[in-house]
């Protein structure tokens, strides 16, 4: 048993060695965080509230008594709590399918429930490792271009 447990570590600590971690570009730019977005089956994933919200626009505000994040983004707004799925998005409360956690001190939310909260468009492609978030009305400008 111990030796079919020190076989599977090893087998997961090489899966994670050679992975790559995945990239966030918003609007087509590089968005760097010092936590990387996480991913799980089932093409979820998981990307960092504050360094997210910073790329937007939008400004993060933190309730230390009561573990409450609010993030606000013009006239939409996110209320959240790690380990709560209960979530208020523009005064609305909705029930999320997984929780909000932390991974080295930063709140992760899925990609899927930011994205409705603050009504932009995105994408992750597993295969390439990387997470696209687009906002309205920026054009991404095609560098293929040819006359």
């Amino acid at each position: 048993m111990i030796t079919l447990t020190a076989v599977a570590a090893a087998a997961a600590s090489a899966l994670l060695a050679f992975s790559r971690p995945v990239e966030m570009r918003v609007d087509g730019q590089p968005l760097i965080s010092d936590v990387a977005p996480v991913t799980a089956t089932g093409d979820r994933a998981y990307v960092p509230v504050r360094a997210l919200a910073t790329a937007l626009g939008a400004d993060t505000y933190s309730d230390q008594k009561t573990g409450e994040v609010t993030v606000i983004r013009g006239k939409q707004s996110v209320r959240l709590k790690v380990g709560d799925t209960r979530v208020t998005t523009n005064g609305m409360p909705i029930t999320l399918k997984h929780a909000p956690f932390r991974v080295r001190g930063r709140i992760m939310i899925g990609l899927k429930a930011f994205a409705r909260a603050f009504g932009v468009r995105v994408s992750y492609d597993k295969h390439a490792s990387r997470i696209d978030i687009h906002t309205d009305g920026v054009i991404e400008a095609n560098n293929d271009i040819t006359e």
